[in-house]
């Protein structure tokens, strides 16, 4: 029993590091409009393999790490700092939560179902509740993102789903949906070699 806990706290530290350097990386690295975002994937793992404390934990992180990220200091923090740190911390944190649970429900019937379930949760999850963020408590520095955009004369709505998150959003849930459940067949491997 022991040993199980220590390869879980390892396993989960493991995860936190990728998570931060992943993030860090996400932050700087960017193709046109899209952030190379593959910080979702440690969550993902992490809700699957250790438990949804272990996804909350991990899009705890997440959320710490966004907050110095340089749009949020030098815009989302600017504009509305209590909203921006509100969503920072639990837009990922709950992502990881509700993804945990999922997998723990579905995983009794069908694991491969419940892998890709919870896999696809945690972009849905993360960029629902950014929206919906954006909609209300973070509305301020939204706006003033598609005022710096040059795009105020664009319908808000359509600049936040189509211009703001849309893109970012397909290339998370793609990349999270595919390399999720390739990543835990391997983990799955290199445990059972243990």
């Amino acid at each position: 029993m022991k040993n199980n806990s220590v390869k879980k706290i390892t396993g989960v530290a493991i995860l936190i590091a990728i998570e931060a350097v992943l993030q860090i990386i996400g932050n700087y690295v960017t193709l046109g409009p899209i952030s190379l975002n593959l910080a979702l994937i440690p969550i993902a793992l992490g809700s699957i393999m250790y438990g949804p404390l272990a996804g909350a934990l991990l899009g705890l992180i997440n959320g710490v790490v966004v907050l110095f990220a340089p749009s949020t200091q030098g815009l989302f923090l600017v504009y509305a700092p209590v909203g921006t740190v509100f969503t920072c911390l639990l837009k990922c944190t709950i992502a990881g939560l509700v993804s945990g649970l999922v997998y723990k429900l579905i995983s009794k019937k069908n694991e491969l179902v419940a892998v890709i379930v919870a896999s696809l949760l945690v972009p849905v999850i993360n960029t629902g509740l950014f929206a919906l963020a954006s909609m209300t408590i973070i509305l301020k520095a939204v706006k003033e993102a598609q005022n710096i955009l040059n795009v105020s004369n664009m319908n808000y709505y359509k600049f936040l789903f189509l211009i703001f998150i849309g893109w970012n959003f397909i290339f998370e849930f793609a990349i999270t949906a595919s390399l999720s459940p390739t990543v835990y067949k391997v983990m799955k491997i290199v445990r059972k070699e243990e």
